[in-house]
Formats: structure tokens, C-alpha cells, sequence
């Protein structure tokens, strides 16, 4: 699946659509679908350390110390807040660079509507407690018919 198909998928996320505001027409589902999209090198959601990229984001940003929030968004309870400052110190800047370009944004604006998207979407992607392996992110998107 495209970069652009899995950015829709991802849009229909709460919070996953915009209507107008600073993340332009593609709005979240297309940022978040362009960051896995550019961490999974746009093989269907596949990539990044051998796995989807979703297990790959989640292992990034936990390396890079969003320890609790990557804990609240993949648990059942309440999703901890993540910046957009620790968004963008937490990814490659070539990542975060594509995601812009692909949403028409800055790279800082990118990280806010990252910021802003992850957690939801992650807590979405991952019902039960654990992260999925095995499965590509777009198949995760169908089985919980988001």
C-alpha cells in the first residue's frame, strides 16, 4: 500500500483529520502516514529494525526517553502528552524532514501535529495492551476497522 493510501487510513484516527489550521489540506492521517511511511523506507508499513514500522517508532521513541508516554499510549489507560520538542529530538531529521514536505509544513509544525496524532493513533493501533507483531500497519488499520 502507498504512503498516501496509508495516510488516509490513519485519517480516519480521531484527531487523525484536520479541517484547515496549520497542518494544511493533507492534515494528521497524512503526517502520520508520511512518518511511517519514511521510518518504514514506504515498503507497506514495513521496516524499520525488522519489523512494522509502528514496533520501530515505538522502539525509537522510547530509546529516546518517552519511556512513559510510549507505555500510557500502547496500555489502556489514560495516553500521556508528548511535545513537539521530544517528537522532533526523538526522530531522524531526514524522517521528519519528509513527513514535512509530504504535509506541506515546517519540520516543528510536523512534530506538534505528531505530537498532537501519536498517541491516539498508537492507542488505536494497539487495543489490547501489546504491540502486534508480525502484521503490517495497514493490516493493524483494518483489523480495528479505523
Amino acid at each position: 500500500m502507498a504512503e498516501n493510501d496509508l495516510g488516509g487510513l490513519l485519517g480516519g484516527l480521531p484527531g487523525g483529520g484536520r479541517s484547515g489550521g496549520s497542518a494544511g489540506a493533507d492534515g494528521a492521517g497524512n503526517t502520520l502516514g508520511a512518518l511511517l511511511g519514511a521510518l518504514g523506507g514506504g515498503q507497506g508499513g514495513t521496516g524499520v529494525g525488522g519489523g512494522n514500522a509502528l514496533e520501530g517508532l515505538i522502539g525509537m521513541l522510547t530509546r529516546s526517553g518517552l519511556v512513559d508516554q510510549m507505555q500510557s499510549w500502547v496500555g489502556t489507560g489514560e495516553n500521556q502528552a508528548a511535545s513537539g520538542a521530544r517528537i522532533s529530538e526523538a526522530l531522524p531529521d531526514e524522517a521528519l524532514e519528509k513527513v514535512a514536505r509530504e504535509a506541506w509544513v515546517t519540520p516543528q509544525q510536523a512534530a506538534d501535529e505528531i505530537a498532537r496524532s501519536l498517541p491516539t493513533a498508537v492507542d488505536k493501533l494497539t487495543p489490547s495492551g501489546e504491540v502486534p507483531e508480525g502484521r503490517s500497519i495497514e493490516d493493524l488499520v483494518r483489523e480495528q476497522q479505523l
